[in-house]
C-alpha cells in the first residue's frame, strides 16, 4: 500500500513535546510493542538536545512518520547511531524511509559528520534492500540477540540478532549510488534469506524453520566477517528471497 493519492509528504525537523508524544504512539503502531519497549518522549527530546535528530514525515499536519538518533563515539571517530525509523503502514512503500534517512544524512553532512550507523534486522528483506542496495550502507559486524527479548508481534519469538550498518556519508560508493551509478561489485559469498521468513516467523507450526534460518545465517555472517569479508551489496531472486552479496571493501570512507 502505498501514501495515499493527492497528498503530499513534508519532511521536517521535529521539536515540540506534543510531536514527540506522537513519536511514541507511532511506535506502537508501527511494531506494537508493549510499554516496556518503548522510547519514551523524554528520550525524544534529549536526542535533540545533545546533538541528535529527530526528524519527521508530517501528511498535512499529521506526523506519520519519523526517524531518531543519537550521537556516538567509536574508535576516536564521532558518528550519529540511528537508533529508530517508523513509517505507519498505509505509507510504507513509497518511498518514504529512504527520504527520512536522505533527511538525516543531508543535516549529518551539515553538521560534519561523515558516518551514520544503525542496526537491523537480517531476516527484514525490505529493510536490508533499503539499507545497502538504495542508501549504499556496508555491513562488517553482527550481534546476536542485541535487544534481548521482544514485545514485537513482529520479531515472532526469535532472538533480536541484529546487523551493523554503516553509511559512510562521503564515500564514493554512496555518492555514486545516490547519483543512480551502481557500483561494480566482486561478490565472493551469498547469504539467503527465504521470502517465506515472515510467514514462519508468525506461524507458531513453522517458527523453527525461521529460527533454523537464523542460527544457520548468524554462522555464515560470523565466520564471513572474522574472515575480512563485508555485505557490500544486495539483491532479491526471481522468487523474491533476500540475498546478501559479500565481498572486500576496501574503498576510502571520505571523497
Amino acid at each position: 500500500m502505498s501514501t495515499r493519492p493527492g497528498r503530499d509528504i513534508r519532511v521536517a525537523p521535529l521539536t515540540t513535546l506534543e510531536e514527540f508524544e506522537r513519536c511514541v504512539v507511532l511506535q506502537l503502531e508501527t511494531w506494537g510493542y508493549s510499554d516496556g519497549d518503548v522510547v519514551p518522549r523524554r528520550i525524544f527530546m534529549v536526542a535533540q538536545h545533545i546533538g541528535g535528530q529527530v526528524i519527521g514525515a508530517f501528511d498535512g499536519d499529521t506526523i506519520v512518520g519519523f526517524a531518531m538518533s543519537l550521537p556516538g563515539f567509536r574508535d576516536d571517530h564521532p558518528y550519529l547511531h540511528s537508533h529508530m525509523l517508523a513509517v505507519l503502514p498505509a505509507y510504507r512503500n513509497a518511498g518514504l524511509g529512504r527520504r527520512l534517512k536522505l533527511a538525516q544524512r543531508d543535516d549529518a553532512l551539515v553538521r560534519g559528520f561523515d558516518l551514520m550507523e544503525w542496526t537491523f534486522d537480517p531476516l527484514e528483506i525490505k529493510n536490508a534492500y533499503l539499507n545497502i542496495a538504495r542508501l549504499g550502507a556496508i555491513v562488517r559486524r553482527y550481534q546476536p540477540d542485541f535487544y534481548g527479548p521482544s514485545s514485537s508481534p513482529l520479531q515472532g519469538g526469535l532472538p533480536t540478532d541484529r546487523l551493523y550498518a554503516e553509511w559512510w556519508l562521503r564515500s564514493p560508493r554512496v555518492d555514486g549510488l545516490l547519483r543512480g551509478e551502481m557500483p561494480p561489485l566482486n561478490i565472493l559469498e551469498r547469504i539467503i534469506v527465504p521470502h517465506t521468513i515472515y510467514q514462519w516467523k508468525q506461524d507458531a507450526q513453522q517458527r523453527d524453520l525461521a529460527r533454523t534460518v537464523q542460527s544457520q545465517n548468524r554462522a555464515a555472517f560470523q565466520a564471513a566477517f572474522h574472515n575480512g569479508l563485508a555485505v557490500i551489496g544486495y539483491e532479491r531472486d526471481r522468487d523474491d528471497n533476500g540475498v546478501f552479496l559479500l565481498g572486500r571493501w576496501d574503498e576510502p570512507a571520505r571523497i
